[in-house]
């Protein structure tokens, strides 16, 4: 089958388009003929090697950790999904135009391909983190990075909460922040004065999904606190006494969150922005892109 392969470490430029056996699903597991795959920094950072410490891959390898598309294939002590179903959820080997899925959701039939695969990742991040700031209604959160694939997510499931958002975002991205339901405020100097004034009555959490160096921001917010801040994307977390939260929901919560994302989803109840789609063969220019961290939403192959 056609896929996106690397055979070594390295920057974007080693991957390329090859023939690679089909994937085979194992017990429990599905495989499917791909729709779309997610692109994720976890991808490019496998992808660099900077992962081997954590989780070995073995070379050549397929990226893609996100996927959708209707099963082909069913694993032995599967009861859940049936050949012909539409899924969407984490697999291996996504770039591809088969993969094999460990976690899986049904994919509700008015929900694009494009934008179903943009809800696993960012949606269990963003329930996984608010779980963790224990957000509550008449509640102040700070979303940094608000526009992005997580804290967009992050900012329409707080204010269905009933908390108040303000939204770190560039100036050209403010007004989709306020559709979101934020109040939109710009990154730089003087972002700590301009939450102040968006907020008066307090920031009661911070959720920065930016990692753009605004930990010292979110402690001078918080009254000289790190309580109530987590960050998934500032490596300066620990050595500042602020959570870094990476993963490690149980399969089972991943599911159900993922679950109810695409109903609410289907339910025109959240809101999904995909910034580009790209081929098998652009698997180089989609995870460059995504290496930028400039992309206005999510990013997708589609075989």
């Amino acid at each position: 089958m056609k896929a996106t392969v690397y055979e070594e470490f390295g920057g974007p430029e080693v991957l390329h388009v090859g023939e690679v056996e089909e994937p085979r699903p194992g017990p429990g597991e599905i495989r499917i003929a791909v729709k779309a795959a997610g692109v994720n920094p976890m991808d490019w950072k496998i992808r660099h090697g900077w992962m081997e410490q954590m989780m070995h891959t073995a070379l050549p390898a397929v990226p893609g950790l996100e996927v959708a598309g209707v099963v082909d294939e069913v694993g032995e002590g599967v009861g859940d999904f049936a050949v012909g179903d539409e899924v969407v959820g984490w697999g291996r080997g996504a770039y591809a135009e088969h993969a094999v899925m460990t976690t899986a959701a049904k994919k509700p039939a008015g929900v694009p391909w494009s934008e179903a695969v943009a809800v696993p990742v960012a949606g269990e991040t963003a329930r996984r983190v608010l779980r963790l700031l224990d957000v509550k209604s008449g509640e102040t959160l700070l979303v940094n990075g608000a526009a992005g694939a997580v804290g967009s997510i992050a900012v329409q499931l707080a204010v269905a909460l009933g908390a108040t958002v303000v939204g770190t975002a560039s100036p050209a991205n403010h007004d989709y922040v306020r559709e979101l339901g934020a109040t939109p405020v710009a990154y730089g100097d003087g972002q700590v004065e301009r939450v102040r004034a968006a907020a008066p009555q307090g920031v009661d959490a911070v959720f920065d999904t930016a990692g753009k160096g605004d930990l010292p921001d979110a402690i001078e917010l918080r009254g000289g606190t790190t309580d109530r801040i987590v960050t998934i994307a500032d490596m300066d977390a620990q050595k500042l006494g602020v959570i870094f939260s990476s993963g490690g929901t149980p399969p089972e919560q991943q599911r159900a969150d993922l679950t109810e994302n695409l109903a609410l989803a289907a339910d025109g109840k959240l809101r999904l922005r995909v910034a580009r789609t790209f081929s098998l063969d652009e698997g180089t220019e989609a995870q460059r892109e995504s290496e930028d961290g400039h992309a206005h939403g999510k990013l997708v192959i589609v075989p």
